[in-house]
């Protein structure tokens, strides 16, 4: 009996049993809006995630939605996210807009050309 406790404890060590009520590790994520948010609920953006560009989506939930920041974003808007990654996309948590200054390294020629692009195409149409 003692030989089979013993097996079982370290079988399950030696596997890793999930603990229950431990939630996914939450992700500090910076990310620029990189299309026009047609659908606010998937919105299409270049994310840094430990300092690694690349193009995803966030996924908001209700509350997120209901959020005044979320329902006033904007294409090149800048974002400082905690979130989880998902199939296809990091499921938003919190969110905050900052300023893009405060972007890491990798996304901030993103947002500074996302910016001038926005100028270009928005300043011709305010005459």
């Amino acid at each position: 009996m003692k030989w089979f406790l013993g097996t079982a404890v370290l079988v399950s060590f030696l596997l890793g049993t999930p603990q229950v009520g431990c939630s996914e590790d939450e992700l500090l994520i910076f990310a620029v809006v990189s299309e026009v948010p047609k659908d606010k609920s998937r919105v299409a953006v270049k994310a840094s995630v430990n300092d690694v560009a690349t193009d995803t989506k966030l996924l908001a939930s209700e509350t997120i939605l209901n959020n005044l920041i979320w329902k006033k974003l904007e294409i090149c808007h800048a974002m400082r996210v905690e979130g989880t990654k998902a199939a296809d996309g990091y499921r938003v948590v919190t969110v905050r807009i900052i300023d893009a200054s405060m972007l890491p390294m990798s996304l901030q020629s993103f947002a500074g050309d996302c910016l001038i692009k926005k100028a270009i195409e928005v300043a011709p149409l305010v005459d």
